[in-house]
């Protein structure tokens, strides 16, 4: 596998890798209007992005924006269907081959394989190491303050600046980063913006794993964990560590971060994992127990969190006050 990307842009803009990119941007989206309307001429829409492509005069459309509110809320930004094909042909072709095998085994989030129920289970199995080895030991948890919103695009141009070597491919990438105009931030809702923002904390994680040499270090997009012996290396490391993101990536930790004993658990993946059983957090529970009363629950949908922790007394309830809550609605409907 190469270090660096040099000379690939043409030999991957392809009208075959561009109609892939069609058909992965596509999924779950085909009953919507633009995406109706591109396949209807699908044939010279991938020809004319092609065209754009190759003669390095593609321009990104305009952006849409719009709240949601769950799990909190968020500002999303999403461009237009043609738009979201070049995202999935650049990261699958250019970010997906080059920068993944890369990443340290322990970053989890966006990489296939490497989910949040690997994340847990890798946490917990460390957790068990620290605990046959010193007894009681420290948890660091720390977290980015506003991480989308406070990326330096100057900074992310210039980590991968080291890995792409390619012109053609560098000026597209330019493209990418700065096209909503805004000096700070990458939008919410790009698939491009998951990847840079994992290939952005990944300085965080050489510098953590071969300059502080810490053994058991996982993170989760911008949620990190770190396990250390004492209080006083976990006061030493999380200076360290603040002046590294300070300094070198213009970012914040937030006021959660924070260390603590391990008998409090780690409030990791969704989950406060300990060495020898899992509880759900409180926020999963407040949010069963909120769609529960607006009777838009399915607990098959949360049955994939739900399985890997102790909560089977809780699950039952949940199911009989379902139950209860549905046969009260059919008696109000006759």
């Amino acid at each position: 596998m190469p270090k660096t990307l040099r000379n690939v842009y043409f030999k991957k803009l392809t009208f075959e890798n561009l109609i892939n990119a069609h058909y992965r941007a596509i999924l779950g989206k085909r009953d919507r209007k633009e995406t109706l309307l591109f396949e209807m001429d699908l044939e010279t829409n991938i020809a004319n992005l092609y065209d754009d492509l190759l003669t390095n005069n593609y321009k990104l459309g305009k952006y849409r924006t719009f709240t949601i509110y769950e799990p909190k809320e968020r500002i999303i930004k999403s461009l237009p269907y043609r738009d979201r094909v070049v995202h999935q042909w650049y990261v699958e072709e250019f970010i997906k081959p080059i920068f993944i095998p890369k990443f340290i085994k322990d970053t989890y989030a966006c990489i296939n394989d490497r989910g949040t129920h690997l994340c847990y289970a890798q946490t917990q199995k460390y957790m068990r190491h620290m605990q046959n080895k010193y007894g009681t030991y420290y948890i660091l948890k720390g977290d980015i303050k506003k991480y989308f919103y406070s990326i330096n695009k100057d900074i992310l141009l210039k980590i991968l600046k080291k890995t792409i070597k390619d012109e053609n491919l560098l000026e597209l990438t330019k493209k990418l980063i700065y096209d909503d105009g805004e000096i700070k931030g990458i939008p919410i809702g790009n698939y491009t913006s998951q990847y840079f923002a994992n290939i952005y904390l990944s300085e965080l994680d050489y510098f953590v794993k071969h300059k502080l040499h810490i053994k058991y270090y996982l993170r989760f997009m911008d949620d990190f964990v770190l396990l250390l012996p004492t209080k006083k290396e976990c006061q030493e490391v999380l200076a360290k560590i603040r002046t590294f993101l300070t300094e070198e990536l213009d970012l914040e930790l937030n006021q959660k971060t924070r260390y603590y004993p391990n008998k409090f658990g780690c409030n990791f993946c969704g989950y406060v994992i300990h060495e020898h059983y899992t509880l759900l957090r409180r926020r999963c529970i407040i949010n069963i127990k909120r769609k529960m009363r607006k009777h838009n629950l399915n607990l098959k949908d949360f049955y994939g969190h739900l399985k890997h922790a102790n909560c089977y007394n809780f699950v039952q309830k949940i199911q009989e006050e379902c139950n209860r809550l549905d046969k009260l609605s059919k008696l109000e409907q006759k």
